[in-house]
């Protein structure tokens, strides 16, 4: 067999295997439920919530905005955290030693990430359908453009939870350098509320980064038309959102393997054996 083929097939399999024992994990499941009630808690006391001047409950707005909020969100962390941790515990020094190692690594990260997707937005859109009226306004056509832009904001996003977690000095600074940023450039991009409502500079600010146009596409896809008036423009805009998460998967294609290979070239034992000590100096 093809070396590449090999050690993608061998990536494939490990994403797998690593998916199922995220759903056996009492952890990961408590993280699925503790997102899934958050969410549903927060919609249903601002069930009664009009937006002003458009006649949609905020449920109906917010819902669809906080799943791609949360899709950027687990695909850029759930990486970073990932690969930061497994840089110090040596696991990305064994691949590199493999022969394409490291592709058959990253291959398995993609994978085991994007599935992991499922279950967060099992648990919030089933009982959002129970809970809710007028979740899916758009049938057949709604859930195709749930699909294109599910697929265009992992590829848009996902690099980037890998080229922090290789720029990273230490697994404690994801939050800072990852999480922080995400959180702030979630509540500039419209997701709890029109990010015509925010100053004008700040509406430029989050229309540069996937975040916004992730959330304006998941709107697009469960909003009446009518709700298009709270969007700049009055329009859904979806060429441009193509345009913009495809430069950015771009960008990620382009910039993220050399990231890889640079982070991948400075591994070594005496790396490792040096973070493992730092970790254990911040345990105390």
């Amino acid at each position: 067999m093809n070396p590449t083929r090999h050690a993608v097939s061998l990536g494939l399999r490990r994403g797998w295997t690593e998916f199922v024992l995220s759903l056996r994990s009492p952890q990961d499941q408590g993280f699925y439920l503790f997102m899934g009630v958050g969410t549903l808690a927060y919609l249903w006391f601002n069930r009664d919530t009009e937006l002003e001047g458009t006649g949609l409950l905020l449920p109906t707005f917010a819902l669809p905005s906080i799943l791609g909020a949360l899709i950027a969100f687990g695909v850029v962390i759930g990486p970073a955290y990932a690969l930061a941790m497994e840089r110090e515990d040596g696991t990305l020094l064994r691949h590199k030693a493999l022969p394409h190692g490291m592709q058959g690594y990253v291959t398995g990260q993609l994978l085991y990430h994007s599935l992991g997707l499922l279950p967060l937005l099992l648990v919030i859109l089933v009982p959002s359908f129970l809970l809710f009226d007028d979740v899916m306004s758009n049938g057949a056509a709604g859930w195709a453009t749930v699909a294109w832009v599910l697929v265009l904001g992992l590829l848009a996003t996902l690099p980037l939870g890998m080229i922090i977690g290789s720029v990273v000095p230490s697994v404690q600074k994801v939050g800072t350098w990852g999480m922080l940023p995400i959180i702030t450039l979630s509540a500039i991009s419209g997701i709890f509320f029109p990010i015509q409502a925010m100053w004008g500079w700040l509406q430029a600010v989050a229309q540069v980064f996937p975040i916004y146009w992730i959330g304006l596409g998941m709107r697009s896809a469960f909003l009446p038309d009518a709700a298009v008036t709270v969007e700049l423009g009055d329009s859904w805009r979806t060429g441009t959102t193509v345009l913009v998460l495809a430069a950015w998967a771009v960008f990620g294609m382009l910039v993220t393997p050399r990231v890889l290979r640079r982070m991948a070239r400075r591994q070594s034992g005496s790396q490792v054996q040096q973070a493992k000590e730092a970790a254990l100096q911040w345990v105390r």
